[in-house]
């Protein structure tokens, strides 16, 4: 078993999970859906995707590209969640990522940090760079590791199926120490069949599918949070924004607020002493 830092208090987390509660339940969401034309919420919508809008647990996911964040409004609108950059490699720091930082939590807007795993530098050196840059608040969503090939950056390498998943998992356990919780795995198409499919994590997963539902596309890899546009528009962010949808509904939202886990998962990682306010 890892050595963990305590488990975030009841108390912080339940004034997270009484935001939530307070937030919008629903968000508006597209009748038809479907290939041509904007509806409200995204701007070049697929008909594959079309549940995802009408899910009651909506969030986003921002870097630098999203500039100045009104929270408050995006809050408002009905989204429940953001996931922002954090860090990436051994040395990038998001520039916008203290501010989005501060300024969802002063929202009252429940939000986790990720790290984006580059092939190029050790996992040690990764690690100990999202722990200097990322603070380890109580109130947090569990912290994301992103997993895709480096396909768009100078690093050009791409390890073995063995090395990566040795870095993967030496990544997620410092995620973890740190935090005093699970990590959640983000991933796309891609690099989930190549490494991750077939591997057990105990880590809930978010993945991308922006064009068909996830088990289309992954399996039976079970799911907590699904990616469904990259062309999202949602009030109090300027431009286009990446949509995210939260498996259940209102009350499993609640159990992952103040337990950091998949309500799925409780039975399976509470003897391991994660999911500890669940007891």
């Amino acid at each position: 078993m890892l050595a963990r830092r305590p488990f975030p208090s009841f108390s912080g987390l339940a004034k997270v999970a009484m935001s939530a509660l307070m937030a919008v339940v629903l968000v508006a969401c597209s009748s038809g859906g479907g290939l041509y034309g904007p509806v409200q919420g995204d701007n070049r919508p697929h008909s594959g995707v079309d549940r995802a809008r009408g899910m009651p647990i909506q969030g986003i996911d921002v870097a630098r590209y999203q500039e100045n964040i009104d929270f408050r409004q995006t809050l408002q609108s009905g989204i429940h969640f953001v996931f922002m950059k954090a860090t990436e490699g051994k040395d990038y720091l998001d520039p916008n990522f203290r501010a989005n930082w501060q300024r969802a939590r002063d929202a009252g807007m429940p939000r986790g940090a990720y790290h984006f795993m580059t092939w190029c530098s050790l996992a040690s050196e990764q690690a100990a760079w999202f722990i200097q840059n990322v603070p380890n608040d109580p109130d947090a969503l569990p912290p994301v590791l992103d997993l895709e090939w480096n396909n768009h950056s100078s690093c050009k390498t791409k390890p073995s199926r063995a090395d990566a998943l040795e870095k993967i998992r030496y990544m997620l356990e410092a995620m973890e120490r740190h935090t005093g919780k699970l990590p959640v795995i983000y991933t796309d198409m891609n690099f989930h069949r190549d490494v991750l499919n077939g591997e057990y994590f105990p880590n809930a997963f978010w993945l991308r599918s922006t064009a068909a539902e996830p088990h289309e596309r992954y399996g039976n890899r079970t799911w907590t949070f699904w990616q469904w546009t990259q062309t999202g528009v949602v009030r109090g962010v300027r431009g286009e924004v990446d949509r995210n949808a939260f498996y259940g509904g209102q009350n499993e939202w609640i159990t992952f607020l103040l337990t950091g886990c998949d309500a799925r998962a409780i039975a399976s990682l509470g003897p391991t002493g994660r999911c500890r306010s669940a007891k």
